[in-house]
């Protein structure tokens, strides 16, 4: 099985509604705002005749820390089908992914409660407390501490993991 990378404008529409729908069986519940914000960056996918079995998606983000900010490649939208799970498809797909940061940005970021599955790739866990940027406020997001983890890359500056950091604001999850 190839691994199948494109960006969302190089997707048809069909495509596109046909991987809504494998996210929403995945996540088992409607694919609204996160859908959105899995659109826009890069797409990783395995697929078995023409149907999507396993995905993750790279967007650029600006993430900050003190002081420091970091164009990011985020993560969204991981999912393998439930009958494909443990077959290594997920693996494949975040080494890739991990890979494609790497290449490419300052620094990785997610939000996940998978943080084991994560760092075998790489990812560390962000440590010190999480925000929202809100034009010049910062807006606490207590409930993410301990979720937000991050891929450090060869343009990544010095970073200390108990610092705070932030996002930008988004409708939905903000991270």
């Amino acid at each position: 099985m190839e691994l199948r990378i494109a960006s969302t404008f190089e997707q048809t529409a069909s495509e596109l509604d046909t991987l809504k729908e494998f996210l929403e069986d995945a996540y088992g519940e409607p694919f609204v705002e996160d859908w959105d914000h899995a659109l826009g960056g890069t797409h990783f996918l395995f697929e078995e005749e023409s149907e999507p079995v396993a995905h993750a998606s790279v967007v650029e983000r600006w993430l900050e820390t003190e002081f420091k900010r970091l164009r990011t490649g985020y993560v969204e939208a991981v999912a393998t089908r439930p009958d494909r799970q443990g077959s290594g498809l997920g693996s494949r797909i975040m080494q890739a992914v991990s890979d494609h940061i790497r290449a490419g940005f300052e620094l990785g970021g997610l939000c996940t409660g998978e943080n084991p599955f994560y760092e075998r790739f790489g990812w560390e866990t962000w440590r010190g407390p999480t925000f929202v940027r809100l034009n010049d406020l910062l807006e606490r997001t207590s409930e993410e501490d301990g979720s937000v983890m991050i891929l450090r890359t060869s343009r990544t500056p010095a970073l200390n993991l108990a610092e705070s950091i932030s996002c930008e604001w988004r409708p939905g999850d903000v991270w």
